[in-house]
């Protein structure tokens, strides 16, 4: 780019520049990321529990997930537990390696504060079905529930968080250190869980629902059918899914 950009009259330019310009723009070369869901053939794998389960208070359900965040040498891999009803962030963590120690602290974390879910959803990544991350739901009788193969949409809430961190926080910053990186996603949990309305929450924010107990909830519905179904639409004029899709709400 660098090169391509100098052939084209632009020559004050170098390669720091180009990569912070890209990443303000949310642009990358077309290459795959770090895989952050890595199975361990000898963990145990727990049958997904949400499925056609409406979440109708805070501490019912929590989950979490692991994203990648490119720097400028590498990568840093971030973390979080988030709470179904109200999508409230209750911890977070970053780690320069894909380690269990990270996600257990941060798992540790929110129940100190929060107190305990009635499930916990994850991915089966190798973290997540490790006997130490395992064992600490275990001891607080948290139920375990994993995201059924290839079905993404089981996970869909940290994933739509990922997403606003992305592009509302890490792409337009372009962090270049682990320090800035840490003050800068201090400052955008703080911001999404008191400050950022939420569309899916009637425009409250994340903590004000959570500790209200009130205005939120979430469900994840699957409609099965032998025969080809298509979508229809509901009396909203909102897209219906058709048999085997998901209904998020």
């Amino acid at each position: 780019m660098v090169m391509w950009l100098r052939d084209n009259h632009h020559q004050i330019v170098n390669r720091k520049r180009v990569r912070r310009l890209m990443r303000m723009m949310g642009l990358a070369a077309i290459a795959p990321g770090p895989n952050t869901s890595k199975k361990h053939p000898g963990h145990k794998i727990y049958p997904y529990l949400l499925r056609g389960v409406v979440v109708a208070k805070p501490n019912q359900v929590w989950s979490t997930d692991i994203t990648y965040i490119r720097m400028e040498q590498g990568f840093m891999y971030l973390t979080a537990v988030i709470d179904w009803y109200s999508r409230c962030v209750l911890s977070w963590r970053i780690s320069n390696s894909m380690d269990t120690h990270f996600c257990v602290e941060c798992l540790e974390e929110a129940i100190e504060r929060y107190g305990k879910p009635d499930i916990f959803n994850s991915d089966q990544g190798a973290q997540f079905t490790s006997k130490a991350f395992t064992d600490v739901l275990i001891k607080h009788d948290i139920k375990i529930s994993m995201d059924g193969k290839g079905r993404a949409l089981d996970n869909i809430f940290v994933e739509r968080l990922w997403r606003s961190v992305k592009y509302e926080d890490v792409y337009l910053k372009g962090y270049a250190t682990v320090a800035e990186l840490y003050v800068g996603l201090t400052n955008y949990f703080e911001f999404y869980n008191h400050s950022r309305p939420h569309q899916s929450l009637n425009y409250a924010t994340p903590a004000r629902v959570y500790l209200a107990a009130k205005g939120g909830g979430a469900s994840i519905v699957d409609k099965y059918s032998t025969g080809k179904t298509s979508s229809t639409q509901n009396s909203m004029g909102q897209r219906q899914p058709a048999a085997g899709e998901t209904a998020l709400s």
